[in-house]
């Protein structure tokens, strides 16, 4: 690929602006809504610097992670070189840029926001899974991460592999459908388990405190 290294710079930007807008927006900033009912305004506005401030980190960490991370454990795991593993994690961060795109798009067209993506499995758990049953917030985090973006993912991604290595392509077809099942019952269980947003209220009260 002729100019890799600007051409994924320029992912690298365009994700940095996608989270920034979103974060602007207003998604995922519910747990700072009491300064706003309060009338608060240096501590609404310190909160939101804040907020915008964490959300571009964890978005340089994540489109880091899916690009030299995950190019690094392919090139570890299947012998392809980490200059081809790369060139096939720019693909899957753009993809995966996209599907949030195409989501921020929608959700501010609506309005709202939903804790599902509407490309997922995810809004079909929720309808038809019973909210008393055990772990049901587990198994709707868990389909939630099966999207159709995911399955052109797992196609990208078989294509480099079956091109740049010798395993047999079931098997390799095989390996990548289990490793994203994988994935999604990690984030499924971390999104389930891990009580995120009371850290992510007690980090922002805690940079501005109202007395």
């Amino acid at each position: 690929m002729r100019k890799f290294n600007q051409r994924l710079f320029g992912i690298f930007a365009l994700g940095l602006l996608l989270f920034a807008l979103s974060e602007i927006w207003g998604m995922n900033t519910k747990s700072l809504t009491p300064y706003l009912a309060e009338a608060s305004w240096d501590a609404y506005t310190l909160a939101r610097w804040t907020s915008l401030m964490g959300t571009l980190l964890w978005a340089g960490f994540y489109m880091a992670f899916h690009t030299y991370g995950v190019a690094f454990l392919f090139s570890k795991l299947t012998k392809m070189t980490f200059r081809s593993a790369l060139v096939m994690q720019s693909y899957v961060l753009a993809i995966l840029l996209i599907e949030k795109a195409l989501l921020f798009f929608l959700f501010a067209v609506a309005g709202f926001t939903m804790p599902v993506s509407l490309f997922s499995f995810g809004p079909l758990a929720a309808t038809f899974l019973d909210n008393t049953i055990f772990n049901y917030t587990f198994i709707m985090f868990f389909f939630n991460q099966l999207t159709i973006f995911t399955a052109l993912i797992i196609a990208i991604q078989y294509r480099f592999v079956r091109s740049f290595t010798e395993f047999s392509p079931k098997l390799i077809l095989l390996l990548l459908i289990l490793l994203h099942t994988a994935v999604a019952l990690a984030i499924g269980a971390f999104s389930a388990y891990v009580p995120l947003e009371e850290m992510l209220n007690d980090f922002t009260r805690g940079g501005a405190s109202i007395e």
